[in-house]
């Protein structure tokens, strides 16, 4: 991102400290991740300490240090899906696109994610791919799943 488009979205939320997080979340929307570059801008820019920012950027698991993939899988790994074989699902996942959970593919078209509770228990195990649900899933479904999602 050219810093004239952060210097922008500073300036349309004010350089107030309560402002940082919604600052951080239209960068991030529109770069997918908030670089290094772009953080020491936004230090200088909110004269906030860089290790501050880093602080608030680490401690929100929606913001992204590293960039992401065009489509996020995230895998449902709460008590009902795992019973019903999450894992299996998971280990599936990670076989076919050789990420594990929290990284992106080397083309960057998936990044992986596990989380401990989607709250969709009834249609469990649930894989959720770029915020569609899907449920009853199964190992043996994964791969034609994630070749609708291929580009």
């Amino acid at each position: 991102m050219e810093f004239s488009m952060v210097d922008a979205i500073v300036d349309q939320h004010g350089r107030k400290p309560w402002a940082l997080i919604s600052i951080l979340q239209d960068i991030q929307e529109h770069d997918g991740y908030l670089s290094p570059e772009v953080l020491r801008r936004v230090s200088e820019r909110m004269e906030i300490p860089l290790t501050g920012l880093y602080g608030v950027a680490t401690f929100y698991k929606t913001l992204k240090l590293v960039p992401q993939g065009k489509h996020q899988i995230t895998v449902c790994s709460g008590t009902a899906c795992h019973v019903r074989g999450s894992n299996r699902i998971l280990d599936e996942i990670k076989n076919l696109l050789k990420v594990e959970p929290g990284e992106t593919t080397e083309d960057r078209q998936f990044t992986l994610n596990v989380v401990n509770c989607l709250g969709a228990c009834a249609i469990g195990p649930v894989v959720v791919i770029d915020g569609k649900y899907h449920g009853k899933m199964s190992a043996s479904k994964v791969k034609d799943l994630l070749a609708n999602f291929r580009s």
